[in-house]
C-alpha cells in the first residue's frame, strides 16, 4: 500500500509543508476515529479536480463501515459535492440526509483541513485537504453520558481542525510507547482546569493512585498536587499538562502507579476554552522499560568487565613472553596475547553500545593495529589495507570472525612477509545472505596444495567451519603470495527478521 507522501506526490500538487502538516494530523488519526465513533478518511485534492483518499482510520469504539481500505481510491460521487463544498468554503459541511454504503445508512460530515505555520496565529492558510467522518446510523440509539462526552470532544477537535488550531506545533512528535488513547481514560477540563467530565477508566486510575473522591468538579492540578506529597521527582511539564494549558505529555507517579497524561487544549476563535486530558495506567509498561534499561546497563557492564579481564590476561601473557628464555615460548605466548586482545576488542565495542551487534569495520580496524607489533618482531615492513565493508554483525559472529582474521593476517605477516616488505589486503564483500572475505599477501606463498598444520590453522578452521558454518580455502597466487578466501552464510538475518 502506498504511503501518504507517495499518494500526494502521485495525484496532487501539495507542497512539502502541506504534506508535513497532514502527517502531523494523521499522527492523531485513531484518536479522532475513536472519539467520533466513526470511520475517518483524509481526502487530498487531485490535479484533475477530484479527491484521493490518503489516510483512513477505523474506530475501536464502534463498528466500521468500510471493511476494505479506501486509501488510494477516488472520492465516491455520493460524497463529492459535500467534500468539494467543504474544501471550497473552508466550512464544515453536514450531510442533509442519510447516505448509504453497501446497504448501511450513514451520516457524513466533511471537515476542511486548515494548515497553520509554526510561527503563530497569523500563519493560517486555506484548506489543504478534507476529512470525512462516516457514522453508522444503523446502531443509532440514545447515547450514554460517556458517548456524549466522546462526541463533544470529537466536535471540539473537528472545529479546531477547520480553524487551523489542531494539531498544535507544540505537540511532541512520535508517540511514546504506552501513549494514552481515548478508551484508556478521558477527562474534560474547563478554562480554569476544573474537571467537568471523567470517564470511568480515568477515575479508576486516579483511585489506584490514592484519590478516593469524585474527579468532577475538582481542580485536576490540586488533585495531582495532593497525590505528589513527598514525591521529590516530578516532571517539570506536569503543571501545564494537568491545567490543560499546553499540548504536552507527561507521566504522573504515585503509590507505585504510573499514569501517562496527555493534554489537548481546546480553542474557539483562537481563545482557549478548556482541554481534553487523556490518561492511561502504564505502570506495567514503565516497569518493563526500567527492567530493559537495567538489563542493558548490566550487559554493558559485563562486557566492560570481560574486556578489562581479557586485557589483563593479554598483559600478563606479554610480560611472560618477555621473560621467556626460548624463542619458541616467546612466540607461543605472543600469539596467545594477540588472540586474547582480538577478543577484547569485540567486548570493548559491545560495552559502548545498547545492542548486542557491532560495527565490524571499526572492530577490524583496531585488530589491524596488532599487525604492526607482529611485523616489528620479525624485521618486516607490512602495509595492511582493507577494502569493502563488513557492516554490522551480531556478537555471535563478530568474536569468532575477529579471532580468525587476526590469525590469518598475523600469519601472513609472520610467515608470508617474514624479513621483507610487502602488503596484506583484506577485501570484504557483504551481500544479503553471505559475507565473503579475501586475505591476500605479497609474500613467499605456500607450496600449492599444502596448508599449514599448526595451531593457528586449526583455530581458523574451527572458527570458520565450526562456529560460523562457513568455508575457507588457501591457495598460492601465480608468481608470489598467498590468498585465503572465506565464505560465511549470514543465516542470522533470517533468524532476526
Amino acid at each position: 500500500m502506498s504511503t501518504l507522501s507517495d499518494l500526494v506526490h502521485q495525484h496532487c500538487e501539495s507542497s512539502e509543508e502541506d504534506i508535513e502538516w497532514l502527517h502531523f494530523l494523521v499522527g492523531d488519526w485513531q484518536l479522532l476515529a475513536d472519539l467520533a465513533f466513526a470511520d475517518v478518511v483524509l481526502w487530498v485534492p487531485t490535479v484533475d479536480d477530484s479527491f484521493v483518499a490518503v489516510a483512513h482510520a477505523r474506530p475501536s469504539s464502534a463498528a466500521t463501515l468500510f471493511y476494505r481500505d479506501v486509501v488510494g481510491s477516488m472520492v465516491r460521487s455520493e460524497w463529492y459535492e459535500q467534500v468539494r463544498n467543504a474544501y471550497s468554503t473552508a466550512h464544515i459541511v453536514e450531510s442533509s440526509s442519510p447516505a448509504w454504503f453497501e446497504e448501511m445508512p450513514m451520516k457524513v460530515r466533511a471537515i476542511p483541513v486548515i494548515r497553520r505555520t509554526s510561527d503563530g496565529e497569523d500563519g493560517r492558510f486555506g484548506p489543504i485537504a478534507v476529512i470525512t467522518a462516516h457514522t453508522n446510523l444503523s446502531e443509532a440509539r440514545m447515547p450514554s453520558r460517556l458517548e456524549a462526552a466522546f462526541t463533544e470532544s470529537a466536535n471540539d477537535l473537528f472545529l479546531m481542525i477547520a480553524a487551523g488550531n489542531f494539531p498544535d506545533w507544540g505537540t511532541p512528535t512520535g508517540p511514546r510507547r504506552g501513549a494514552p488513547r481515548a478508551s484508556d481514560g478521558l477527562l474534560r477540563l474547563d478554562v480554569d482546569g476544573t474537571v467537568t467530565f471523567a470517564s470511568p477508566n480515568s477515575l479508576s486510575a486516579f483511585n489506584r493512585m490514592g484519590f478516593v473522591d469524585e474527579l468532577e468538579g475538582e481542580s485536576l492540578a490540586e488533585i495531582t498536587t495532593s497525590l505528589l506529597v513527598g514525591n521529590h521527582s516530578v516532571d517539570e511539564s506536569l503543571p501545564v499538562v494537568v491545567t490543560g494549558r499546553a499540548p504536552w505529555r507527561t507521566d504522573l507517579e504515585a503509590r507505585g502507579v504510573t499514569l501517562s497524561i496527555r493534554a489537548i487544549p481546546t480553542k474557539v476563535a483562537g481563545e482557549r476554552t478548556g482541554a481534553l486530558v487523556l490518561t492511561r495506567d502504564v505502570s506495567e509498561l514503565r516497569h518493563q522499560e526500567q527492567e530493559l534499561i537495567t538489563k542493558d546497563a548490566t550487559i554493558r557492564e559485563i562486557h566492560h568487565r570481560v574486556k578489562n579481564n581479557l586485557q589483563t590476561v593479554a598483559s600478563l601473557l606479554r610480560i611472560q613472553a618477555r621473560r621467556a628464555r626460548s624463542e619458541e615460548a616467546q612466540e607461543a605466548l605472543g600469539q596467545a596475547m594477540r588472540r586474547v586482545a582480538a577478543i577484547a576488542v569485540v567486548h570493548d565495542t559491545l560495552a559502548t553500545g545498547l545492542s548486542q551487534s557491532v560495527n565490524f569495520d571499526e572492530v577490524f580496524d583496531r585488530v589491524l593495529m596488532l599487525v604492526a607489533e607482529v611485523a616489528s618482531t620479525h624485521n618486516t615492513t607490512a602495509h595492511p589495507r582493507k577494502e569493502g565493508e563488513f557492516g554490522v554483525l551480531p556478537s555471535e559472529y563478530a568474536t569468532p570472525l575477529a579471532l580468525a582474521l587476526t590469525e590469518l593476517v598475523t600469519n601472513a605477516v609472520e610467515h608470508g612477509l617474514a624479513g621483507r616488505e610487502g602488503s596484506v589486503t583484506i577485501v570484504a564483500e557483504r551481500g544479503e545472505e553471505r559475507l565473503q572475505v579475501t586475505v591476500t599477501d605479497t609474500g613467499a606463498g605456500l607450496p600449492e596444495g599444502q596448508v599449514g598444520a599448526g595451531l593457528g590453522t586449526q583455530i581458523v578452521r574451527t572458527l570458520i567451519q565450526g562456529e560460523l558454518g562457513g568455508t575457507i580455502d588457501w591457495h598460492t597466487i601465480v608468481g608470489s603470495g598467498t590468498e585465503v578466501t572465506i565464505d560465511i552464510p549470514l543465516r542470522w538475518l533470517n533468524a532476526t527478521s
